[in-house]
């Protein structure tokens, strides 16, 4: 079992994952590799496969390593071999959420992402919620990272007492609050044991949770606006508060499109705009077409306003 990995700060893009146009909806791994290759080259700190974003629910554990490894392969040959993998690993059944993070770790990720189980979630206590996590923990060949996200898991939340409490494992890294909980930041930095990372689940409140711990953000809007993401960091990081202030206005106004557009609809815009086949933006089957029309002008002007800025970043890094 790891001690004490330290989850490194940054961005951290959740990789959308796409698939072809076939009965079965295999994996489309030509687009994969150029998405992929993408998010690589834009100087992002790490990856994740198969988080909500990957529609990990839908994929199968061969799928996820394969996945890994072709990340792994990229980033090598894009001389970033140290790239930051993590995989999503959860499950409703604690031995399976094992069985993936031993899975990932022979595939060469980092890091499994755990999310609470929530089939039985009347059954999911704080006590049944501990219990879980620290098994998970104490059997996993990768440092466990925390996914707090009730909008996927029957509403259940990992409370800052939890988190703390959890903080505490040598095997447990940190924690993605995809909940909006910003007052938990401040709590769970003050409390936990560290090196214990916090990280935001979306852009849009990244700034204000770094001010008070938060090491990042782990973001679906790096799947199209990479540079712009990671900029915003740097600004934080750097103290150029006014800047960094100036530019969160601007994402957290076009992530928007990304929060209310859903999976299929961040799939689309990030398709339309990176050339994809159009095809390649359907999630996997019973989650709906991203098909209204006006719905789709609606997401593509307020996620175009982004667009200078990336295109600016990235003629600064040429």
């Amino acid at each position: 079992m790891p001690s004490n990995t330290v989850y490194p700060g940054g961005i951290h893009v959740p990789s959308l994952t796409f698939f072809q146009d076939n009965p079965r909806q295999d994996i489309d791994w030509a687009t994969q590799e150029k998405h992929l290759t993408f998010l690589i080259q834009s100087g992002l700190h790490g990856i994740v496969l198969a988080g909500s974003n990957g529609e990990a629910v839908t994929l199968s554990t061969a799928e996820k390593t394969s996945l890994v490894n072709l990340t792994r392969t990229l980033a090598t040959r894009l001389n970033r071999p140290s790239l930051t993998i993590t995989l999503g690993c959860s499950g409703q059944a604690t031995r399976a959420v094992i069985d993936e993070t031993v899975a990932a770790h022979h595939a060469g990720a980092d890091f499994a992402l755990v999310l609470v189980p929530s089939y039985f979630h009347f059954a999911m206590d704080a006590g049944a919620i501990l219990a879980f996590f620290t098994e998970v923990a104490d059997h996993s060949p990768l440092p466990v990272m925390l996914y707090n996200y009730p909008g996927v898991a029957a509403g259940l939340d990992l409370d800052s007492e939890i988190l703390v409490a959890l903080s505490r494992h040598p095997n447990i890294a940190g924690v993605k609050l995809t909940c909006g909980g910003i007052g938990k930041v401040p709590r769970v930095t003050a409390a936990a044991e560290p090196p214990f990372a916090v990280l935001s689940g979306q852009i849009d409140w990244m700034g204000p949770a770094m001010a008070v711990g938060a090491i990042g953000a782990i973001t679906g809007m790096a799947n199209l606006y990479p540079r712009t993401c990671v900029e915003l960091y740097e600004l934080y990081k750097a103290g150029k508060t006014q800047e960094a202030t100036e530019l969160q206005l601007q994402a957290a106004t076009a992530e928007w499109a990304f929060a209310k557009g859903g999976i299929n609809g961040s799939k689309w815009v990030v398709a339309k705009m990176l050339g994809y086949p159009e095809t390649s933006a359907a999630c996997r089957r019973p989650y709906p077409l991203f098909a209204d029309a006006s719905k789709q002008k609606w997401m593509l002007e307020l996620a175009e306003k982004l667009k200078p800025v990336e295109e600016g970043l990235a003629s600064r890094a040429a």
